[in-house]
């Protein structure tokens, strides 16, 4: 099944949602290309990589993500990922 196709056939499921099946897509099954773009970890690291002080909104960042297919889930993990890094004091 494609990635929407296993969207669309879980979120049927009551309590499961968009973001919950973008998980499992991938996480559990290494999906390449899922762009979870209502994801608050997701938009926060796309600004603080690129320097915006105003978080993406998801229709934004759905636009954006288009350049880094078919390859989005590496680019929604390094935007992860730059979180974790602390934040550079301005001197």
């Amino acid at each position: 099944m494609s990635d929407e196709e296993i969207i669309a056939r879980l979120t049927t499921v009551r309590g499961i949602g968009r973001w919950t099946v973008e998980m499992l897509l991938l996480f559990d099954l290494g999906r390449p290309d899922v762009w979870p773009v209502d994801d608050y970890g997701v938009r926060k690291g796309f600004a603080k990589i690129f320097g915006r002080r105003k978080l993406p909104t998801p229709k934004q960042l759905m636009k954006i993500g288009t350049k880094w297919r078919p390859y989005r889930s590496i680019a929604a993990w390094y935007f992860w990922r730059a979180l974790d890094e602390p934040e550079k004091l301005q001197g």
